[in-house]
């Protein structure tokens, strides 16, 4: 009881100190996930509080794109008398990893003297993107006659890479990390961010919003759809963090 009175209290002191004028913060850090709507990311972001209602915000990200059509494919086979489950992507020509810079800001539009300490704030941004086409190789049996499995990558009119009756599954993770090709480009992002923690040192939220995000040249993901160089998705991440 007596924890949640001094917690009460010191929110009220805050919220006093902030209609007063005074920044009772001065910068935050975080980290946090998204799921977007074609893919997942994690990211790191670093803010400078500007005024009580602006924050600059510097952010970066790592994260992987996928395509709508990409379609897993369980196989099944035998290695030195022991059965192996394994999958693949049927058709998938590369990997789609990208890095991200961006710098923005966030700007509180509600929730101003909320004692729950719930703000809304609008974020917007953008920056530097760099995408990182990695080739997909799979594992096939007897390839050409070899008489053994290879891993192999898709070489134009590959007929052998698009035939799943010969096809074990995916190679390993490290597979054509030594082909990466690397296009950039930029992006902007706008979204909504729900803070649970305002008056707390812990910065915890839940943010939804739009990125959209443009290459130098077309990203070919998979055989079966067209590639794109101009992309667009929605995401909602989860933001871990503190302010200090």
């Amino acid at each position: 009881m007596q924890k949640k009175a001094d917690k009460r209290e010191r929110i009220n002191q805050l919220i006093k100190q902030e209609e007063e004028g005074a920044m009772i913060f001065q910068k935050q850090s975080a980290f946090g996930f998204k799921f977007n709507s074609d893919g997942w990311s994690a990211f790191l972001e670093k803010g400078k509080y500007k005024t009580l209602t602006k924050t600059n915000l510097f952010w970066f990200e790592l994260g992987e794109r996928k395509d709508k059509k990409e379609e897993t494919v369980p196989t099944l086979s035998t290695s030195q008398g022991f059965v192996v489950f394994s999958s693949y992507t049927y058709g998938k020509q590369n990997n789609f990893y990208y890095a991200k810079l961006g710098f923005g800001q966030q700007k509180l539009i509600g929730g101003k003297g909320n004692k729950n300490g719930v703000a809304v704030s609008a974020i917007y941004g953008g920056g530097l993107t760099l995408g990182l086409l990695k080739p997909y190789y799979i594992e096939v049996e007897n390839p050409f006659g070899s008489g053994k499995r290879e891993a192999i990558k898709y070489n134009n009119n590959d007929s052998i890479f698009l035939d799943p009756t010969v096809i074990i599954g995916k190679a390993g993770l490290g597979k054509g990390f030594s082909e990466m090709q690397y296009i950039p480009g930029a992006y902007a992002r706008t979204a909504i961010r729900f803070d649970y923690g305002r008056y707390n040192e812990v910065l915890s939220a839940i943010e939804v919003g739009l990125n959209v995000e443009y290459y130098s040249q077309k990203m070919p993901i998979v055989l079966l759809n067209d590639p794109k160089s101009l992309f667009f998705n929605a995401y909602v991440s989860i933001v871990f963090g503190k302010r200090k």
